[in-house]
């Protein structure tokens, strides 16, 4: 058969083939772009008319449930 030698080359090749693979293909040039365009596709760009809304959205609803669970904890407390 091959021998002891053969064995330590193959092992060194089951080792260092993967990481080697692993080391070239796993750098950020090969998958940055399509990261980038991806990321464009899935969140566009908003407007700051947009954003004004969605936070003036927000802030309506908020204050909506505050007055809920007060008026909520009023009732309880009145009813005690």
């Amino acid at each position: 058969m091959g021998g002891w030698k053969l064995e330590v080359f193959r092992m060194g090749m089951y080792i260092t083939f993967p990481v080697a693979i692993f080391y070239i293909f796993n750098q950020p040039k090969y998958f940055e772009e399509w990261v980038v365009k991806t990321r464009k596709e899935l969140y566009p760009h908003t407007s700051d008319e947009e954003r004004k809304k969605f936070r003036d959205e927000i802030n309506r609803r908020r204050q909506e449930q505050m007055e809920q669970e007060l008026t909520k904890k009023l009732s309880s407390h009145l009813q005690l």
